[in-house]
């Protein structure tokens, strides 16, 4: 069973009641979603954003005991303004966006998250979206390429594995996982190779980026949060990465109607990391919406 990160730290911060309306922005397998639905009982409401249609289906399954206090959107969040029209509602008492990608997904979904063993290159969330991660790799030129893995990835070695990934794909389409971590092994020298995290991981976590638009779809979420949010109402980022803790820190201390709650972000606890060491990299960050500056 997937574990939900911080998922107490969460709870202490969203603190959901009854009649209140919640949105979890990254339903993932509803492990978040479950808990706010248990303590905002028996009338709190919960708008459940997911695009990937597996996850969306777990996720179903696992809150189908809660009848029609969910409402399930099969979408990514950067629709939610729209969505939430149509819904007929126009403010809610929380909102927790969780970044991270389920355990299922990074291991069972066969859609290319993770290095491990041979898998398509896809890593796209949502499969009726456009390009795959294949794609970018197999067309992108090598300028492009190095951008991504620099920039997404923050990966030193950037033109040297897209130059390796040019040369390689004259002779043959890269069309598995497998393909491309060999390519990123051999084209890093050993002495470059990161001790802690897997050689490709950087490389995996822009492609990742990029084929959903990510960051684009974060800094969306920045934007039209706080308008959506009634005051003193919680907003909540679960980040992995620099890269969005970066863009979530900033858009919290620039918002003229956000207050910060944590100065510096909550990570996992011991006794969690030992249950879950993919918690390591989570950092949350919590704002509350106020009037305006």
């Amino acid at each position: 069973m997937h574990q939900s990160v911080l998922l107490e730290e969460v709870i202490d911060a969203l603190a959901p009641a009854g009649g209140g309306v919640y949105v979890d922005a990254n339903l993932g397998l509803g492990g978040h979603a479950e808990r706010i639905l248990q303590e905002s009982a028996p009338d709190g409401r919960l708008i459940g954003f997911e695009w990937d249609q597996e996850a969306m289906a777990m996720a179903r399954a696992r809150l189908a005991p809660f009848g029609s206090r969910v409402e399930f959107v099969p979408q990514n969040f950067a629709a939610m303004p729209q969505c939430l029209k149509e819904l007929g509602i126009s403010k809610v008492d929380g909102i927790l966006c969780d970044l991270g990608l389920s355990s299922y997904q990074l291991d069972a979904s066969q859609r290319g998250f993770t290095f491990k063993g041979s898998q398509p290159l896809d890593m796209r969330m949502d499969s009726r979206q456009g390009q795959t991660a294949g794609d970018l790799i197999n067309r992108a030129s090598e300028e492009e390429l190095a951008d991504i893995f620099f920039y997404f990835g923050e990966e030193r070695q950037a033109r040297r594995i897209a130059s390796s990934i040019v040369e390689s794909r004259k002779t043959f389409s890269i069309d598995t996982t497998d393909q491309l971590v060999t390519i990123v092994e051999k084209a890093i020298p050993k002495k470059f190779h990161p001790k802690k995290i897997h050689v490709a991981t950087k490389v995996f976590q822009a492609l990742r980026i990029a084929v959903n638009h990510e960051l684009e779809n974060l800094i969306e979420l920045l934007k039209f949060a706080p308008e959506i949010l009634k005051n003193d109402a919680k907003f909540c980022v679960i980040s992995f990465h620099s890269l969005e803790d970066r863009l979530v820190k900033r858009a919290f201390g620039d918002s003229q109607t956000l207050a910060i709650v944590t100065k510096r972000p909550i990570g996992a606890g011991e006794e969690e990391l030992t249950i879950n060491p993919r918690a390591r990299s989570a950092k949350l960050r919590v704002a509350k919406k106020v009037e305006k500056r």
